[in-house]
């Protein structure tokens, strides 16, 4: 694996490269999180992935713009803080309420929550994962939850 490389569905087949990461300066384990988002956040933007492909060496995600990225209640940026994970409510009504933040020694620690669809919150206990993502702006991975038997 040589390189991740997000790739913008603009329509009618047409695909361009939008963002690309190589292994100089980031490791396989975030190559392996990255894959698992449902969401990209970046430049005030939100995409939504469609396709994880792979050729040869490339790891390639094929995402679509969503629209504006709104933000969420309490956020902040974790920038040259470490690997972060926040857990939220996936309700834009209560404004993605903050449930918990939590650091992780590395990615390959957020893959244990990614990987899930039910996940234990420290202090809170187990919910049920509707959608993840990583939001490039604030350096955080998002794990949408809920509790089991709710809507949305």
């Amino acid at each position: 694996m040589k390189g991740l490389t997000y790739y913008i569905d603009k329509g009618n087949g047409h695909y361009e490269p939008f963002y690309e990461y190589t292994t100089k300066n980031v490791g396989v384990d975030e190559f392996y999180a990255r894959q698992l988002c449902t969401y990209f956040i970046l430049r005030g933007t939100q995409y939504e992935l469609t396709s994880n492909e792979m050729h040869e060496e490339e790891e390639i995600l094929v995402i679509k713009e969503i629209g504006r990225n709104y933000p969420g209640e309490d956020e902040r940026s974790f920038r040259g803080m470490g690997v972060h994970i926040e857990f939220r409510s996936p309700d834009e009504r209560d404004n993605f309420r903050l449930l918990s933040r939590i650091p992780c020694p590395t990615h390959f620690d957020v893959l244990r929550y990614l990987l899930k669809d039910v996940v234990d919150i420290p202090g809170i206990g187990q919910k049920l994962v509707s959608s993840t993502e990583i939001d490039e702006d604030r350096g955080v991975y998002v794990v949408y939850v809920k509790d089991f038997g709710e809507g949305v």
